[in-house]
């Protein structure tokens, strides 16, 4: 599997990451974020690039994790709840949410990008 990238096109890191892979020339598919969210079993993939921390997965800082107010919910949620809620809205994921075969991260460090996908 080729590395995916799912981003949305307002998003400011999401063009700086993509912009970095691009003058890297390192190929990858990018993917709508919004209307096409991660899959759950690439959510499940993800968590476990992310020591199973379901926070990580969570964009805290968009509208619609505030609306849903789920700095409150989310600690009484189980996974699968969490997993479920994240497919149906890619607007809760945090992004850019970065999937290759052997590895993957959600946001956007420079170096953390350069270990897993140079």
């Amino acid at each position: 599997m080729g590395l995916k990238v799912y981003a949305y096109k307002n998003c400011g890191t999401c063009r700086k990451a993509l912009k970095w892979l691009d003058e890297r020339k390192r190929a990858y598919t990018q993917i709508p974020i919004r209307e096409r969210p991660p899959t759950k079993t690439e959510l499940r993939r993800m968590l476990g690039y992310l020591d199973g921390d379901i926070k990580k997965l969570f964009n805290t800082s968009g509208g619609d994790y505030k609306a849903l107010n789920l700095k409150d919910k989310l600690p009484k949620m189980s996974r699968v709840e969490a997993i479920d809620l994240l497919s149906g809205n890619g607007n809760l994921v945090k992004r850019p949410f970065a999937l290759s075969g052997e590895s993957g991260t959600v946001g956007f460090k420079e170096d953390v990008w350069q270990d897993l996908f140079l």
